[in-house]
């Protein structure tokens, strides 16, 4: 029954990630319309394919070498990615129509520093952080958590915080 409702989980989180990327293109949309310039187009594929196997990642180690629901591991998990979708909501709503999953910069907006802005350069990289370790451990996917840490952390500090850096430099 567990495996059941984790199973409902990741699918809540896959449809939820469908939502961010519909609101993604409509800022995108936006920001172009406002001469937004987009940088490092050849890091996002990579991107979208870590974190869609992070979904089917868990749920086949899950299944294919029968991880259990650990109470005492997978409740706190669980409240984890709860919180990290708070957090991941408030970075939304604080960056408004600047929010993305691509890195577009419009030349004319200021750089934000309210919300989690105030207190980091990039919380929502955290917010990925702590889901991919979090949203695994759920149901002791541990080799997930590892490799889905591992990754996105090469990623994240080879690739698309540098590249973000860059584009925001003149904001600065």
């Amino acid at each position: 029954m567990s495996v059941a409702w984790y199973a409902a989980l990741l699918l809540a989180t896959g449809v939820e990630r469908i939502v961010e990327l519909v609101l993604s293109t409509r800022n995108a949309k936006w920001a172009f319309a406002r001469g937004g310039v987009e940088y490092g187009k050849g890091h996002f594929p990579w991107m979208v394919a870590l974190h869609t196997g992070l979904l089917v990642a868990c749920f086949i180690e899950v299944v294919a070498l029968d991880r259990p629901f650990i109470p005492w591991l997978g409740w706190p998990m669980l409240a984890l990615v709860v919180l990290s979708q708070v957090l991941r909501y408030w970075c939304i709503a604080t960056l408004g129509h600047q929010w993305n999953t691509r890195v577009i910069v419009v030349p004319s907006m200021p750089l934000v520093t309210r919300g989690p802005y105030r207190f980091l350069t990039h919380p929502n990289y955290v917010v990925v952080a702590l889901e991919g370790i979090a949203l695994p451990l759920v149901h002791s996917a541990w080799i997930t958590a590892l490799a889905f840490t591992a990754l996105n952390a090469w990623l994240l500090l080879a690739f698309r915080i540098p590249t973000e850096n860059k584009a925001l430099a003149p904001s600065r």
